[in-house]
């Protein structure tokens, strides 16, 4: 292991250009957009999705049919490449595909020629630039890491604080029939190898109730449940939801409010007995992050990096609730293994992170969506990739 920090660093690195893709799920087709330069490989076949992610993609107030994602290449003067993605949602970041690309153009222009490892003042750049936009300025922020991990010689967990090189994942069960979430419960425990589910509600109380019961019938006491809510109740249906849920031995509840309600978060924390109120929807940002602590309004932030604008914001929301004794979880959004890697990479470096639901790209076809690397998997366990940067074989 290398010892002597300067030596991480040689040369005066610019980024030359950037160029970009886009893939839509499940038609399994891409689109080239001008306006970047291009060196495109056939490197889609893998992204396609199966008939069952639409259902595994039911949430409390959506039914998601597909996702288009943006892969972006950073290139700098030395020939070191970084790669980026943006997984835009307009319900959760308000961005479209063509918003993305409008920003990674404007960017674009603004970037070339700044040294890659300034990544505050290229944050301080893109901010200046165009407010919000979180997807678009994440994709530049892991082009960025990758960059800077190769540069270093070492993979980004270790250049965000490497506590860690392995994380214990959860994994989602979307809303569905009854007897359809207990049979993947029971598959994803007894098959699949998980000790974690993570379970939507939000759609009619009495039925959550129901399938929250039925599910840890079926899979035992052993196995840790959450659920997430994505903002599908109100206060007086959230306090009489926890409280059914702490008698399944739930753990914790993601989201039971609207994003804008931390006040109601806060006095629902309080009703709550044995178990925890996660905030997703409402932390976008450090800003966020420290009304919530403030607030008293949540025992774990769900942190995405979609939603706050990449690893650079991330770490600051984790070091706002850590200095708050608050613990944060890394989610994701629908993923390509790219970002994936990212999230496990930033879930492994810190202490306070205590969990991660970064299991999206696990709804493709292909589990690696067209890119080896990054980390392996066995069960649960998630154990990153040593190779420098994200560790990933991916190139176009």
């Amino acid at each position: 292991m290398k010892s002597d920090l300067k030596n991480y660093f040689v040369g005066n690195s610019e980024m030359k250009y950037i160029q970009e893709q886009i893939f839509r799920f499940p038609e399994d087709y891409l689109l080239k957009r001008t306006g970047f330069v291009f060196v495109l490989n056939n490197i889609n076949a893998n992204f396609s999705a199966q008939s069952s992610t639409i259902k595994d993609s039911r949430v409390a107030f959506a039914v998601i049919d597909y996702s288009e994602k943006v892969l972006i290449k950073i290139i700098t003067d030395e020939g070191i490449a970084g790669y980026g993605e943006a997984a835009p949602l307009a319900f959760v970041t308000g961005e479209t595909i063509e918003g993305v690309l409008a920003a990674l153009q404007m960017f674009r222009q603004g970037l070339i020629g700044e040294d890659p490892l300034n990544i505050e003042r290229i944050h301080a750049l893109m901010n200046g630039a165009i407010a919000g936009n979180t997807s678009a300025k994440c994709a530049i922020d892991l082009a960025l890491y990758d960059i800077r991990g190769k540069v270093m010689g070492q993979p980004v967990y270790k250049v965000l604080g490497g506590y860690d090189n392995k994380v214990v994942n959860d994994i989602t069960i979307g809303m569905d029939e009854t007897e359809k979430m207990v049979e993947k419960a029971r598959r994803y425990v007894e098959s699949d190898g998980y000790h974690i589910l993570k379970i939507k509600t939000g759609s009619s109380l009495e039925k959550d109730i129901e399938n929250i019961h039925k599910i840890r019938e079926a899979v035992g006491s052993h196995i840790r449940l959450r659920v997430d809510a994505n903002q599908g109740y109100s206060v007086s249906d959230a306090v009489k939801a926890l409280d059914a849920f702490e008698k399944a031995g739930v753990e914790a509840v993601e989201q039971c409010l609207a994003d804008w309600d931390m006040e109601g978060a806060a006095w629902i924390r309080q009703k709550a007995r044995g178990i925890k109120v996660m905030l997703d929807e409402s932390i976008h940002s450090p800003i966020d992050a420290a009304k919530a602590c403030r607030l008293g309004a949540a025992d774990t932030l769900n942190i995405k990096l979609m939603k706050c604008g990449g690893l650079y914001q991330a770490e600051q929301i984790n070091a706002i609730a850590m200095a708050n004794g608050v613990n944060c979880m890394v989610g994701c959004m629908l993923e390509t293994k790219l970002a994936i890697t990212a999230g496990l990479s930033l879930v492994a470096s810190k202490q306070n992170i205590t969990e991660a639901d970064c299991d999206s790209f696990l709804y493709y076809k292909d589990e690696s969506t067209g890119m080896t690397g990054g980390f392996t998997r066995e069960g649960d366990i998630f154990t990153l990739s040593d190779k420098p940067g994200f560790g990933l074989d991916i190139n176009f």
